[in-house]
This record gives C-alpha cells, structure tokens and sequence, in this order.
C-alpha cells in the first residue's frame, strides 16, 4: 500500500524545521497575515489549541518585545517556545478556570484557533468535532475580542462553514472561508476569517 504524503516531511516541514518552527502549520497562518494583515505591533493575541507552538512562535516573532501572546493547550508548548511577553496555560478550553485566565489577560486583539480534534478516521465524527471546537473558538472570540480585533479558525470540510460563517457574519465586518496552500492537497481543513469585530 502507497505511504500517505503525511508519513514523510514535505517542502512546508522541512522550512518549518530549518526555520526553527514545531509545525510546518505556522505557514498557513503567515499566508493569512500576509493576506488580511492579522497581527499588528503591540497586539494582545489569544492562541486557542496553541501546541506545539508553531503559531505562536510566529505571533511572537511578529510581535518582538511588544504586544502579549496567551497561549492555551491540553498539551504543552514545545520547550523552545518561551518569550517574555507570552503566558502559557496547560488545560481544556472548555474548562471555566481556564476561560477564567484567559479572560483576565485580555480583550484581544485577536484571536487564532488551529486546534484540531482527535481524529477518529469517521468523517462525520470528525467534522462533527471540529465544528464543536469551531463554536467554542467563536465563543471565546464573542467574549474576549476587542470591537475592531480579527479571527481565525480552523474547519473540516463539511463541518458546518457555512452555518459558523452565518454567525461570524454577526459579529465582524468581514467574515470568510480561505484555504491556505500550505494545506497538504488531500487535507479538509480550511478556514475562518473574521475581520474587524463590530
């Protein structure tokens, strides 16, 4: 049986290794900077499912000394992830003590969400659960962004974007679907752009 691409590093993780990056992800979010001018000097940035660190290692390198990252994860950064202006919690997103600090370390600027569920293999399951972690990351945007800030989120395919987009609708100026090209080709994900918070 043909190994799927995922087994071996393409283009993107050999740049992200050589570049000092966890995840060859943090490609996909400097297209979407690059494109709607995400990040900002001075920017307080929430980093939703932030593990390994490759966004946030991005975010931080954007930021310099200026700004502050909150970065929260049930599993923990890589261990060269470190700034003086980025704050860490260990925990699940869900849980209020974790909304708690988050919520004290804000309103943000924005906030950015590449969490991904535990994939099963199911389809359905899957987009399922990604569509459940998509309303928890809308949730948290509602509650901590800033009138003005930006928003961006990971989808499976499938998992209800055009109902999420509705509601993004609501809440920012602009609200879209874009799928970056450092997507692996045979990947459903893509994701949601919400700019400029009413």
């Amino acid at each position: 049986m043909p190994s799927s691409t995922y087994d071996k590093p393409d283009y993107w993780s050999k740049k992200a290794f050589s570049e000092g990056y966890p995840a060859r992800s943090v490609y996909k979010l400097q297209e979407m900077d690059d494109k709607f001018a995400l990040i900002k000097p001075h920017f307080r940035v929430l980093d939703l499912g932030a593990a390994p660190g490759s966004w946030t290692t991005f975010v931080l390198r954007k930021l310099g000394e200026a700004g502050q990252v909150t970065a929260i994860d049930l599993s923990p950064l890589s261990t060269d992830v470190k700034g003086n202006n980025l704050s860490f919690f260990q925990g699940d997103l869900y849980a209020p003590a974790i909304r708690a600090q988050a919520l004290k370390l804000g309103p943000y600027d924005l906030v950015i969400c590449d969490a991904a569920p535990a994939t099963t293999g199911n389809r359905t399951v899957d987009t399922a659960r990604s569509s459940g972690l998509v309303e928890l990351a809308i949730f948290y945007a509602e509650q901590m962004l800033k009138t003005g800030g930006n928003f961006v989120v990971k989808v499976f395919q499938g998992g209800g974007e055009q109902e999420h987009l509705k509601k993004m609708r609501t809440m920012f100026t602009t609200a879209r679907g874009f799928k970056p090209e450092a997507c692996r080709t045979e990947s459903f994900e893509t994701y949601l752009v919400g700019l400029k918070k009413k």
